[in-house]
């Protein structure tokens, strides 16, 4: 079992993104035939999800060298170069966004031949990126399965805004695990945060369930301590934008006070990411940069504003959980306590 949605597929000379701030209202794509519209379909989120973010942002690149005109190599590379920095500044916290450039700029720059020749390689590599998440979330799936507690026989899960296929290249990261628990009979239900503001759980994670006819339940975000208390949650997974080099993990926003609450109750929260979401150049989440959005996400609903004029807001996107409420980070090579992560796994990035 597993999803066939792939929320960034290359078709042509075009990207084809699922729309996700049309669902659950409506299934669209939007075709991106540009490198400033791949720009703006990731700042406005079309296109969400660390990894997702990643591989539109490499196939952005691709889209970028098609633009420049000279084939002569270091023209090309010089313009490629502007066209990356203008990618980078799309978000700020997920680090995968930067990764995935930084791969595309290595491997070309190291490969001989001029435009042309630099043009296929940018392809190349934007598709193996894109192959490789897909390979990598079902490893993280497999592998946060193992991790689950072996008691009750079928366990209820908890995540936080979407960290399922639509924010990857395909199945996902936590709701990789719930995919991988769904097949293997471990899972009895799915409680998704509805994730305000933005209402990534209620919007996307519940859609990506009912797809595929996983039992799930929406929560508002304030439920969560009491739904644990009431002992309808055996664990946490959620997903991460950001992860420092000493296991704290930056995540949507609401999901600090969702680790709070899990260890108050002695439920196991884990995060599930690929190895490329870990910045070991961050020796703690007290350095993971933190995007503020629109104060509209916050005061209306659709055309509805919900708060008075007058009032200020403060609406950051993302909140770092620190490592000591963390039970163990997910990731394609296994899972592994937040303070093992620098010895087992940099050497492998």
């Amino acid at each position: 079992m597993g999803s066939t949605l792939y929320p960034v597929i290359w078709k042509d000379d075009r990207v084809v993104l699922i729309d996700q701030t049309r669902i659950p209202e409506a299934f669209e794509t939007v075709e991106v035939t540009s490198s400033d519209a791949m720009a703006t379909a990731i700042k406005t989120m079309i296109v969400r999800g660390a990894p997702a973010i990643g591989v539109a942002a490499a196939f952005g690149l691709c889209l970028g060298g098609s633009e420049i005109q000279t084939t002569d190599r270091a023209g090309f590379l010089s313009e490629l170069a502007v066209i990356a920095e203008k990618l980078r500044q799309t978000r700020p916290t997920a680090v995968n966004l930067f990764w995935a450039i930084d791969r595309m700029m290595t491997t070309v720059t190291a490969t001989e031949g001029d435009g042309l020749a630099l043009r296929s390689v940018l392809l190349t590599t934007a598709q193996k990126i894109s192959d490789d998440d897909v390979a990598t979330c079902r490893a993280i799936g497999d592998h946060g399965v193992s991790a689950l507690p072996a008691s009750p026989a079928k366990i209820r899960l908890l995540t936080h805004c979407n960290a399922g296929a639509l924010a990857t290249a395909g199945y996902g990261t936590a709701l990789g695990v719930v995919r991988s628990a769904w097949r293997d009979g471990r899972l009895e239900r799915v409680y998704a945060d509805e994730t305000r503001p933005r209402l990534q759980g209620a919007k996307l994670t519940a859609w990506e369930c009912v797809q595929e006819n996983i039992p799930v339940t929406v929560i508002t975000d304030n439920m969560a301590a009491h739904c644990m208390k009431l002992g309808m949650i055996d664990a946490v997974v959620v997903g991460a934008d950001r992860i420092a080099a000493n296991g704290d993990a930056a995540n949507k926003i609401g999901t600090y006070s969702v680790a709070l609450v899990a260890k108050a109750h002695n439920i196991p929260f884990f995060v599930a990411a690929p190895l490329s979401t870990i910045d070991f150049s961050l020796k703690d989440g007290s350095l993971i940069p933190i995007e503020e959005r629109d104060p509209t996400e916050i005061y209306s609903v659709g055309n509805a504003r919900l708060v008075t004029e007058g009032a200020e807001f403060y609406n950051p996107a993302f909140d770092v959980t620190p490592a000591h409420l963390i039970a163990g980070i997910i990731t394609e090579f296994g899972v592994f306590a937040p303070d093992r992560i620098e010895a087992e796994l940099a050497h492998r990035q």
